[in-house]
Formats: C-alpha cells, structure tokens, sequence
C-alpha cells in the first residue's frame, strides 16, 4: 500500500508493522469482519422469520401443522449445534444438488451413493467447479446463513411460542366481543404486545449468535477466527514478514471486537426493551409510569 514497502527486507519499526498490517493479506483479513456483520444481519431477520413460522405453526387447530411446528423446535433444539454445523450442512449441500441431478440429468443411470462418494452429475454440481471463486464462496455462505438460521429459528420460535402465550388472555377476549375475526385479532392485538415478552429472549438469543459465529470456521468460511490464526502463527524467514507466534495479540483483537459488538448490543436492546415497555402492563412498563408520576 505504500511506496516504501517494496522491500521489506530493509524495513524496521513502525515502517515495518505499517506495512505488515497493510499487505494483501490482512487487507483480506479486515474484509472477514465485514463477512461476519454480514452473516448477523442476514442471520438474525431470517432465523426470527424461521421462528415467527415455527411459533404460528405450533399454535395452529389443525393437527399436522401443530405437529410440525413443535417438531421443529423440538428436534433442532435437542440436537447438538456442533452436529448440525458440521454435518446438516454437508446434507443440505447435497439435497440440493440430488434436486438438480433430477431435474438437469433424468437419463443418468449410474448410482448417486457409490460407497462413500456422492456423484451427481457435472450440471448438477452446486457450484460448477468453472465458477469463479467469489461464487464458491458465496454459495459457502449462503449455507452458513441457512444453518444458521434453521438453528436459531428454532429457539426464536420457542421464545415467541411463549411470548404469544404471555399475552393476557383477556385482551384477546375483549377483542373478540368487539367483533374482531381470529385472523384481526392475531394481527392487531396478538403480535404487537407479545413482542415486550419475547425481546429478554431475544435478546439472549442474539448474544448466543454474536457468540456463534467463530463457527463459520468449521463450514469452511474464511471468518475472523481463521485470520487470526492463519496471521498469527509463526512465520519463518521463507516469508515477506517473518515473526514468531502473534496468535495472543491477534485473538487479543478478537476479544476486544466482540466485547465491543456485545457492549453495542446490550444498549442498543436495553433502549428497546424500555420503547417496547412503554404503557404495557408489565414490571418495566409499571416502573415507567410511576417515573413519570414522581
């Protein structure tokens, strides 16, 4: 990045560590934060969508729907998350392409399962091995965001199943007496006040993804976790900036980055909870009001 690091064989102190910190890797490495802001807010819509469908599912009349609903929460809660990030995804990688390999190649006669290998036909293939390697990559994360998703959809889906439940029941009754369908009452009265009930698990619940995210290593996404230990490890005299183990100060940085983010979020729910809280008839919104009264 800059002109005097064209030989950094001749360079010491801070010239060294600007460029150091600037090489092609690390500006790579600086990008990787961006992929994990990247994964939380795609994540966090999509898992509560997963969870809002899950909740409604679960509190539905007709039988195999409710069924569906609580099974889905039930199982992918009761599963170890490790099990999911390490082998739902590579399941989920070849429905898809057993998906395609029907529809691209119904003439294909050898055997999908050959042993231990999974051979789809070349069409087929998620993605083409000509792709660039910025769709690999994205496909990658695209899986990642899935997962991730169904995972935390999953307990979303029980804290907003317990939130509905938490609405008071005589408000859903006075809606009805005023002529309000099933459906208006759902919509206007049932939704808008369980949200102050669900937020402390939400809330929760974003702490734990916050917390998750180092697990995109393991799906093979070149995250944050995996810089820091690919940088900081011990770099021999065969490289441009050779060093011994930095792996403490780069971690280092990781601490620093996610007490940060969680500090950021703390506030920024604590000012909801208190928005959310306003006039409901609930401990915090009590507490409000007798503010205002003093």
């Amino acid at each position: 990045m800059f002109s005097f690091c064209s030989d950094p064989s001749v360079l010491d102190g801070w010239r060294w560590f600007a460029c150091y910190l600037t090489n092609g890797k690390h500006l790579t490495a600086y990008l990787s934060f961006g992929t994990v802001m990247a994964l939380l807010a795609i994540t966090a819509p999509t898992a509560l969508l997963f969870g809002f469908g899950g909740a409604v599912a679960a509190r539905s009349s007709f039988g195999p729907l409710r069924w569906f609903g609580k099974g889905y929460t039930s199982i992918v809660r009761g599963v170890p998350d490790i099990v999911f990030f390490l082998f739902f995804v590579i399941a989920l990688d070849q429905g898809f392409e057993w998906l395609r390999h029907q529809a691209l190649c119904p003439d294909w006669t050898d055997p999908i399962r050959q042993g231990n290998d999974f051979i789809v036909c070349p069409e087929a293939k998620l993605p083409q091995s000509s792709a660039p390697q910025w769709v690999h990559e994205l496909y990658g994360f695209f899986l990642a965001v899935l997962t991730f998703a169904i995972v935390f959809g999953a307990f979303a889906s029980n804290v907003l199943f317990g939130a509905m439940a938490a609405v008071p029941q005589a408000q859903l009754e006075t809606a009805a007496a005023y002529g309000m369908t099933p459906r208006q009452t759902f919509r206007r009265i049932l939704v808008p006040q369980m949200w102050v009930y669900a937020l402390p698990g939400l809330s929760n619940l974003w702490m734990i993804l916050v917390k998750a995210t180092p697990l995109l290593f393991l799906l093979g996404v070149e995250d944050i976790v995996y810089w820091a230990r690919e940088l900081g490890g011990t770099k021999g005299s065969v490289f441009a900036y050779p060093h011994p183990d930095w792996r403490i100060w780069y971690f280092t940085a990781l601490l620093v980055f996610y007490l940060g983010l969680t500090s950021v979020s703390e506030r920024v729910l604590a000012r909801l909870q208190r928005r959310l809280s306003h006039g409901q008839a609930t401990a915090a919104g009590e507490s409000q009001r007798r503010e205002v009264v003093a």
